[in-house]
This record gives C-alpha cells, structure tokens and sequence, in this order.
C-alpha cells in the first residue's frame, strides 16, 4: 500500500508530504484547490511524461517520492529480475529537472520509466471519472473478462508465441524483400564473379606476367642490344676484352719490378673476369630471346583482363580484386540461401500458428465458460446501485485473425431500463450511469486482482442521496482488502472513510500554495456538513454529518 507521499518544487505545491493509513480514504476539497495536482504528482512516481513547466520554481528541481509498504512474496521475482534491492518499505523516487530532463529511482536506484512502470502497474490504479471512457474500450472490455476469468496467466503464454510469430512474419516479408531484389541483382552479379574467376586470381604473379610480356613485347630490340654488346666485348680487333688482355699482360710484366703495379694488374684481372661474365651471361639471355607468338597473346590477354577489372572494381591491387570476388561470391551464395531461409521460416509460422490456435481456444472456452457468471456478478451489484433493471450481455465474436490478445472480439451490450434494447455500451449509459458500472466492475476485479492501492477520483460524479450511499457502502467493501483512495464531492462517500483529508489552498508571502491535512473527527463533521449545505454550515447540515459519520 501507499504508506508516504513527499512533493517539492510541483506546481502550487512547495513542499508537502503526507502519510496514508490503511483502509478507505477519502479526499475532499473544493474545486480547483488542488486535488488534482496531487494525484498528477502521484502520476509522475507511475511513469507519466515529465513536463519541466510543471516546476514551481524553475530553478529548482522537483521531486516527488512515494513509498509504498510491500510483501516480499508477492514482489521479490521483481525486484531479483531487474537486478533492484528489495525492501519491504521501498521508496520510489521521480526527479525532474531544471533543464527538462527526468530521472526515476527505486531504492535509490536508477530505472528506466519502462521498469517504473512495470512495478508500479502492480502497487496502484488511479482512475478518474474520465477513465470510464475506457468501457467503450474493446481492449479493456476484454481485459475485464480475462481479469474475471483468471486467463491472464494462459494470455501471456498466448502473447509469448505471439510475439515469435509476428517477428517470423516480419523475418519472412523482410527475406521475401530481399530475394526480390536479389534476383534482379542476381544474373549481373553472377557476371561479374565470372569474370573474376576467370582471372584465376589466386595462381597468378602479375608483376612477373608483366615483367614477362614486356620482354616479349621488346625481344627483338633486346636481342639487337645484347649482340652490339657482345660485338664491343668479344671483337677479336677492338673488342674491350681483347684490349684488357694486352693491358693486363703489360701490366704483368711491369708488376715483377713494382708492388704498385702489381695491385694494379689484379685489378685489372678483376675487371677482366667480371666483363668475361658479362658477356657469357649476355651471350646466355640472348639464347633465351626467342618470341614465342601463343606466350605472347596469352600473357596480353591476362594482363588486359587484369587491367580492365582495375578499371572496372576502380582498384589497384590483385588483393582488392580477390576482396571484391569473395563479397561477391557470399552475395550470391546468400541469395541462393534465401529460398532455403525462406522455407525454414514458413515452416516455423506454420508451428506457431498451430501453437496459437491452441492458445487461442484455451483463451476462448475459458472466457466463454465465465460470461453468464460475470454478467450476473456486474447486475447483482448494479441494482443495489439503483439500477435494478439493468441487463447485460457480454458477446464474444471467434474470428480465424490472431491478435495480440487472442482471435477474439468481445463487446459488452447494455441495458440500463426496462423496454430498451441491448445496445453497446457506449450507446446506452448516462454519465452517472456510467460512474455505477464502473465502479461496479472495479469491485469485481479488486477480488481478482492483488493490487494493493486503487485510487478512484470522483467516480461518483452524476449521482446523491440514496445511490452515493450505496456507491460508498460498495467503496467501503473493496477497502476491507485493499487500500482504497476515494477524492469525493459527496457528503455520503467522504463519511464512509475510515479518515478523511481536505485538501486547500493557502496564501504564503503572496504566493498561492496548495496543502493537504488529515481532519479529526470535529474537522469532518464541518466538512461533510460544508459538503451538505454548502458555505453557510447550518445546524441541521451538522446533524446529518453526525448521522453519516456513524
């Protein structure tokens, strides 16, 4: 339950904190004091979108902390799955700042508002008596019946397939996308890793191939070089090796009467040796030189191939080729995967369509199986409410469509007086009848669901006397197991809390703030007889607050 409520810096609020007792409590206040800026300052604590104009002062934070008293049974699973520290008292904190940014706490923790909220779904219900626009909700109708029925349990196991089959449809329309556009990219991408492979480029050197047509391409010059070459070294006249011999054979004879010149004759013998090679190995390139006209077109074609997929890829390297070969070759293995990818998956929505049909009937037997005893439920309260002639029937419509919540489409068709048709709902209830169902229907699902504080501001709106009676004799009920907060204009519903809060507004060094304070026994007897009469408190007024509160 709500145990504490602290606001600062909110609206016309400065600073307020108010402790809540067990039971049924009831608000009271009159219009535009501020009752409403409490319940949004509660709201920010359930996730509600923090807006930074909501500062009083806008220079300072604003914070509002609510701590809620829990049973570690029922919370633990929580507070281990998302990693939190549980505490039996558990302070739930949302900050919001002067630059518009917000923040939320648990324990002192920093979450997520998607985790805030998840827990907070679990500890309150705030409804106002705008919220009974929600029974024209099929969504809500629908829960009403899953709430009553116990199907919750079997719909998440329902909505757990269902979340694996609409991402599997998502997953095929996607894989059927792409084979789409894959098949027209399919034939020039198979050309062009064609072209490729043909280059074979794994096997080749393309600097030696090259290398090599290049001298194919200038042999005949080559062979023109080497042998003018050969003629000035080999000339038996004027050949320079010729002439070396005859330099180094007088060097030879002078060298006997000097060590100077004997250094000089082995340097010439060095020179002759290395020129004597040269020759030999010129004389051996030349032998090579034979043009070779099949190497020739070979070599030119490869080299022609290689430079062309250059300019083609717009690379360099053989390295940035055989990158471009192997992308291309897990592209179009890809795309000759997809029709398998495909298969598979139609294969797994088959599987999970039949799990949800399962699912789905389960959901609808069970739901169907509770109908008579829910309609009965809502009537028997309805006439202690002062609508004794009420019918109601809740139709559920099997359609072959899986949603997320079934393959059912409920609506609740209602009556409020005798000789009128069944309608739907939206169509045939007043707004003070509508107050009545829904409050009818909160009481029903406080049996089902362990929701520790429900909040119900004004859902008495459009109804007195003996029905507001009824209306807080049902609020009492519901209190007798939960923590129920009534925000009231009625005399007859304040009276039935087991305490009462007024909620005013106040004047502090020219400023309008809004305050809250618990009423003793004397402090409600003149606000329910304010209630009652009026701004002029008569003593008659009095006595029938008396009367009420006993």
């Amino acid at each position: 339950m709500l145990s504490h409520l602290s606001i600062r810096n909110y609206a016309l609020i400065d600073i307020l904190d108010i402790n809540f007792p067990s039971g049924m409590i009831t608000v009271t206040g009159e219009t535009g004091a501020g009752k409403s800026i409490i319940l949004g300052a509660l709201k920010l604590v359930l996730g509600e979108r923090a807006d930074y104009k909501s500062l009083k002062n806008a220079d300072e934070k604003c914070f509002v902390e609510a701590e809620f008293t829990l049973d570690r049974e029922l919370f633990s699973d929580f507070f281990i799955q998302n990693e939190l520290d549980f505490d039996p008292i558990t302070i739930i904190r949302r900050e919001i700042l002067p630059s518009g940014k917000s923040r939320a706490f648990i324990n002192d923790t920093p979450v997520t508002l998607s985790v805030l909220h998840s827990l907070t779904e679990k500890l309150i219900d705030i409804h106002s008596q705008f919220d009974t626009s929600d029974l024209m909700n099929e969504k809500y109708q629908l829960h009403i019946l899953d709430t009553y029925s116990g199907a919750t349990l079997d719909l998440k196991k329902y909505q757990n397939v269902y979340q694996k089959y609409v991402f599997e449809n998502s997953r095929l329309t996607s894989l059927k996308d792409k084979l789409l556009l894959g098949n027209e990219e399919v034939d020039y991408k198979n050309y062009l890793l064609e072209e490729l492979n043909t280059a074979q480029l794994d096997s080749i050197n393309f600097v030696e191939m090259e290398n090599e047509l290049n001298l194919l391409k200038n042999s005949e010059y080559l062979a023109q070089i080497l042998t003018e070459v050969k003629q000035i070294l080999d000339n038996d006249e004027i050949g320079i090796l010729n002439q070396l011999r005859e330099v180094s054979s007088r060097m030879d004879k002078g060298s006997q009467y000097s060590t100077d010149l004997m250094k000089l004759s082995e340097r010439i013998s060095s020179i002759k040796l290395e020129l004597q090679d040269i020759s030999a190995e010129s004389e051996f390139f030349l032998e090579r030189l034979d043009f070779n006209p099949l190497r020739y077109e070979d070599l030119t074609q490869k080299v022609d191939l290689i430079h062309s997929l250059y300019a083609k890829h717009k690379v360099t390297t053989i390295e940035e080729l055989k990158q471009i070969r192997d992308s291309l070759s897990k592209d179009t293995s890809d795309l000759m995967n997809l029709e398998n990818q495909i298969q598979a998956c139609q294969d797994t929505i088959k599987t999970l369509s039949s799990e949800l049909t399962k699912w789905a009937q389960d959901l609808h037997t069970k739901r169907k199986t509770h109908v008579p005893e829910l309609e009965n439920k809502i009537l028997t309260i309805l006439s202690h409410l002062g609508m004794e002639k009420s019918k109601i029937e809740i139709s559920i419509q099997k359609t072959d469509q899986f949603t997320a919540n079934g393959t059912d489409i409920v609506n609740i068709l209602f009556s409020a007086n005798a000789g009128m048709s069944l309608q739907p709902i939206a169509k045939a209830i007043s707004g003070g009848e509508r107050s009545r169902v829904m409050l009818a229907i909160k009481k029903i699902m406080s049996e089902k669901e362990a929701l520790p504080t429900l909040i119900l501001d004004e859902i008495d709106t459009g109804v007195s006397g003996r029905i507001a009676n009824e209306m807080g004799k049902l609020m009492q009920q519901m209190a007798s197991t939960m923590q129920l907060i009534a925000i009231t204009h009625l005399p007859q519903v304040a009276a039935k809390g087991n305490s009462q809060f007024k909620v005013e507004k106040t004047e502090k060094s020219g400023e309008t703030q809004t305050q809250i304070r618990l009423l003793n026994h004397e402090e409600r007897i003149e606000e329910i007889a304010q209630l009652i009469s009026g701004s002029d408190i008569t003593e008659n007024a009095r006595k029938q607050a008396i009367e009420l509160l006993k």
